[in-house]
């Protein structure tokens, strides 16, 4: 589903009120007040998810492969949703709690996207929303 809302920027720069496109997965969850992806041009930017299941909205038990696969199966409903798949990511951000748990997220993202990979970048922080041990976030593009 597409969720079209307009804004008005402080910032002079952005030349008056334009509009954000955005996209909002039914079948995923979101654990605050934003979108789930914003539309700039062919780029589809699509927010950080935790490993909610979106049925009971709570946190998938298990370890981190188990919380890797949901995060994948909350970005790829959210790009589903826009008309896009996997083949369609440029870019991943993983944040880790533990980058002692490096390698099994690392075998889950390979089979979630083919060769050539989208580019990537990992980073160890203190804490995440609800416990999570990983959130993963990633940028697709439209192809005309």
């Amino acid at each position: 589903m597409l969720i079209v809302s307009r804004f008005d920027p402080l910032e002079p720069a952005y030349g008056g009120t334009m509009t954000r496109r955005t996209v909002n997965a039914s079948n995923a969850s979101a654990v605050g007040p934003y979108s789930h992806a914003t539309w700039a041009g062919d780029l589809l930017f699509c927010s950080g998810q935790t490993p909610l299941d979106p049925s009971t909205g709570k946190l998938v038990d298990g370890n981190v492969a188990d919380q890797t696969r949901q995060c994948f199966d909350n970005l790829f409903q959210v790009l589903e949703a826009a008309g896009l798949g996997p083949d369609d990511v440029v870019s991943v951000n993983v944040y880790l709690t533990d980058m002692d748990d490096f390698a099994q997220m690392n075998e889950i993202y390979a089979t979630r996207f083919s060769s050539p990979y989208p580019a990537r970048t990992t980073i160890g922080c203190a804490s995440l929303p609800l416990g999570a041990r990983i959130e993963i976030g990633l940028t697709a593009k439209r192809h005309s």
